[in-house]
């Protein structure tokens, strides 16, 4: 797999559009301290928010958007539960541990990814993506050491993004299976949409109040939608299409070494010579996985969940690969 799309679709590098995924990501951190709202409601709005943006170029899409089988809604649905609950858990912790601490839990999430991708899509890794893998999570931890505990409402922050981390791993490896088939405007603009919406009824359950916040938090919550939602998380989802889930969930690694610049410039929050040295080694990691990951290796081709039922019945992913590249032939 080429690392730069097709000039006639698409004239802007795979690498720069993952950098740039990766730095609007790092904003959600800083984000969600600026406000004192709840963070499901933080996070329910940030969701809402992202499809109103999408909103003006989702009816233009209107059949594809309501064109889906049953099994695929099944799908949107998992796949909208697991972002909401990594969300919960994850913006949860930013209230309980350090900016620093929680996002370097988040760098379990390719490890997850990449075991998950061999077992689903039979994707392939070789040593380099194993060596650059393994200096970034070196280079995390490091940055987070100083801030871990054993005790207190610190050690509860670390659970709750441990916790995250597999949800949002479990929902990119969901995420790689329905983007082979289904555009990423339809995938994110249903996906955010229902996870928004398990967040309202938690919300609800809970007797959070939907109303009442200040003109700050809702500057927050468009801020979060605009950033580190549509040029994060629905870049990624776009990415999933033209790049292994594995590589794509590699950018998580990337958050600490932005996130706790920005929180020592923002938040005022201490950084040390040996998390700045750290920051770098993930940076030289993730440069390394995506420089010498073999996307030209076969991996398995996700059967075709958007194919009518009859279709989609047999059980052999080299006929249904088959099947998928003579469509791809077609289109061209």
């Amino acid at each position: 797999m080429k690392s730069t799309i097709s000039t006639r679709e698409h004239w802007i590098p795979l690498e720069v559009l993952y950098v740039i995924g990766i730095i609007a990501i790092s904003f959600s951190s800083i984000f969600i301290r600026w406000s004192d709202a709840n963070v499901s409601v933080i996070a329910m709005y940030r969701l809402y928010f992202t499809d109103l943006l999408l909103l003006p170029l989702a009816l233009r899409h209107y059949r594809a958007l309501l064109h889906i089988p049953p099994r695929v809604w099944l799908m949107l649905a998992l796949s909208g539960l697991m972002l909401a609950l990594h969300f919960l858990f994850w913006m949860g912790s930013l209230r309980l541990t350090t900016v620093a601490s929680s996002t370097v839990i988040l760098t379990l999430e390719p490890i997850m990814v990449v075991i998950g991708s061999y077992f689903l899509f039979k994707t392939r890794t070789n040593r380099y993506m194993i060596i650059g893998m393994a200096l970034a999570v070196i280079g995390s931890v490091a940055i987070g050491w100083g801030d871990f505990s054993v005790s207190g409402t610190a050690f509860q922050g670390d659970m709750l993004s441990f916790f995250g981390t597999i949800a949002v791993a479990v929902h990119m490896l969901i995420s790689k299976q329905v983007r082979s088939h289904m555009d990423a405007l339809v995938y994110n603009f249903w996906v955010f949409f229902m996870a928004a919406t398990v967040l309202a009824f938690y919300n609800i359950a809970q007797g959070i109040p939907f109303t009442g916040y200040e003109a700050r938090d809702w500057g927050v919550f468009w801020l979060l939608a605009l950033v580190p939602t549509l040029f994060g998380h629905y870049l990624f989802n776009w990415l999933l299409k033209y790049m292994n889930a594995g590589a794509v969930s590699m950018a998580v690694l990337g958050e600490p070494v932005f996130s706790s610049l920005l929180a020592f410039w923002l938040l005022g929050e201490a950084l040390t010579g040996i998390q700045l040295g750290a920051g770098t080694l993930i940076l030289i990691g993730v440069w390394v996985f995506i420089r010498f990951g073999n996307e030209k290796e076969k991996t398995l081709v996700p059967p075709d969940i958007m194919a009518p039922e009859h279709e989609a019945g047999d059980d052999s992913f080299s006929s249904t690969s088959t099947a998928c590249l003579h469509a791809q032939a077609d289109k061209k």
